[in-house]
């Protein structure tokens, strides 16, 4: 009886180890002969972009069986358009064991549909197929349903202001791109002027665009035989816009205005010794720092930008050893990660400019090479040629090829610098930077270079519109005045001898 019992035990501790070795799904080595089943649960038929996240289809399905084998069983999912056998078709689940389920949100069923041609607005119906393999057998199993959806066309993924009320004023070209925050809603912040505005989706065109409809809510206009209604900002200020298109909500919000978060920004490198460079603040954005270097071949080497001439706080690359043409950047507020830019040997010999803008979450480094323009002209009231492009007058070049050096006699009258002659008077300048029609110092100062015809130039202001800059300095009393500019750093002195 002793003996019958110790088997009896050791019979059940060998099937209880067989279980827990096993999978969980193959503790019923035979799972008998009942059919694979496959269940629909839908949530919505008809898909509409403000429920984008919600979930709109659950596909379940049961073990079927392995016919006593143990042998583990995977599972194939196909989603296609009904009637196709499945040529038309997605494959989400493929060859998977232990999967019994699988969901799609709104929109990623709606993104499914659109991707097949499928027409927004008319139901299609759809055919759902799971297939169960079990290992080492040639037989499958098979389950199928259907179900009906309805798609959508999804709003713009970009949206733009446009209006003589915002930054860039009317043109579509370089019109002020907004933040996608979610489906269809957008936000911005930054000064507007008095004026009208609307929204346009791309860039370059003007419609589609987002108008004023006659309930005060946001409506797409497709074309320009439809009515253009636009908001009107009343006072000019720092503003918060809020967009959503898919309830056609826009608010208008003033606020104190976002401030910069640094006065000064300092370059920092192997080139320099690693000693701080105090960089340029730019005279149209105050978020903006510039920094202008001809690089050596000994210039090769890391570099970085300091918010203090310290080693905490610094603006880095995101990744180790970035390219110069890397425009990546985020702030690190202690010492770790410590990532830079790397210029190699073969990109030195060479002048670069450097600007970065410091927008809190929106850090850009953006470094250019730099070509020397040939020649620099005077132009305005002030100098002989006055206003006429075609015979402004010509500087005098240096041993450098960045300083220009001239001498003569100026007037009382405006005076500013081309560095192209472009006849539409849309091409490089040299302006005050300190305003317009101020007088010059008398010694060395920063200029403000603009380059209208320049895309680079135009992207590097987010919120103004260079094409509407004209600064120009203001020759007090007539006299002899000797003139040296330097392309490269952006410095002029105007002095009268």
């Amino acid at each position: 009886m002793r003996h019958q019992l110790f088997y009896i035990m050791a019979g059940a501790l060998m099937g209880m180890t067989a279980l827990s070795c096993s999978d969980n799904d193959y503790a019923e080595f035979d799972k008998g002969r009942s059919e694979l089943a496959l269940t629909l649960n839908q949530s919505y038929d008809v898909l509409a972009e403000t429920n984008h996240g919600s979930e709109a289809v659950a596909l379940n399905w049961t073990t079927g069986n392995n016919y006593g084998t143990g042998n583990r069983i995977s599972y194939t999912l196909e989603i296609g358009l009904a009637g196709t056998d499945y040529v038309t078709a997605s494959v989400p689940v493929d060859n998977a064991t232990q999967v019994y389920s699988w969901t799609a949100s709104v929109e990623q069923l709606n993104d499914l549909l659109l991707e097949w041609d499928c027409p927004a607005g008319e139901a299609v119906q759809l055919a759902a197929r799971v297939t169960a393999t079990v290992a080492g057998m040639e037989e499958q199993q098979t389950s199928e349903t259907t179900f009906t959806v309805t798609p959508y066309t999804p709003v713009t993924r970009t949206l733009y202001l446009i209006g003589d009320a915002t930054p860039n004023g009317w043109s579509a070209d370089n019109a002020t791109e907004m933040h996608r925050t979610d489906n269809g809603v957008f936000t911005w912040e930054g000064n507007l002027k008095e004026g009208s505005l609307k929204f346009i989706t791309t860039l370059g065109q003007f419609v589609p665009s987002y108008n004023k409809g006659t309930d005060g809510k946001m409506i797409i206009r497709n074309s320009f035989d439809e009515p253009d209604e636009q908001w009107h900002i009343d006072e000019a200020h720092a503003y918060k816009v809020t967009a959503n298109l898919l309830t056609g909500e826009l608010t208008l919000v003033q606020t104190t205005g976002e401030t910069p978060r640094w006065d000064q920004l300092f370059f920092v490198g192997s080139c320099t010794g690693w000693g701080f460079v105090e960089m340029t603040r730019d005279a149209l954005d105050p978020y903006l720092f510039r920094y202008g270097r001809h690089f050596t071949t000994d210039d090769q080497g890391e570099f970085k930008f300091g918010t203090s001439q310290g080693w905490e706080n610094m603006l880095k690359a995101t990744q180790p050893n970035a390219p110069y043409t890397d425009t990546s950047m985020e702030f690190i507020s202690g010492y770790d990660p410590d990532n830079k830019w790397f210029l190699n040997a073969s990109e030195c010999d060479r002048a670069y400019k450097i600007c970065v803008d410091t927008r809190n979450g929106r850090e850009r480094m953006l470094m250019s090479e730099f070509k020397p323009y040939p020649m620099i002209y005077l132009i305005g009231s002030a100098c002989s040629a006055g206003w006429d492009l075609g015979n402004a007058l010509e500087m005098t070049t240096t041993d450098s090829p960045y300083v220009f050096t001239w001498t003569g006699r100026l007037t009382a009258g405006e005076l500013k610098f081309t560095c192209d002659k472009q006849s539409d008077w849309g091409g490089a300048w040299f302006m005050c930077a300190a305003g317009s029609n101020v007088a010059p110092t008398g010694s060395q100062e920063r200029m403000l270079f603009i380059d209208k015809s320049s895309d680079a130039c135009k992207a590097q202001y987010l919120d103004t519109a260079i094409g509407d800059i004209d600064q120009k300095w203001q020759i007090a009393s007539d006299g002899t005045y000797e003139i040296t500019l330097n392309q490269l750093e952006e410095t002029i002195t105007i002095a009268k001898q």
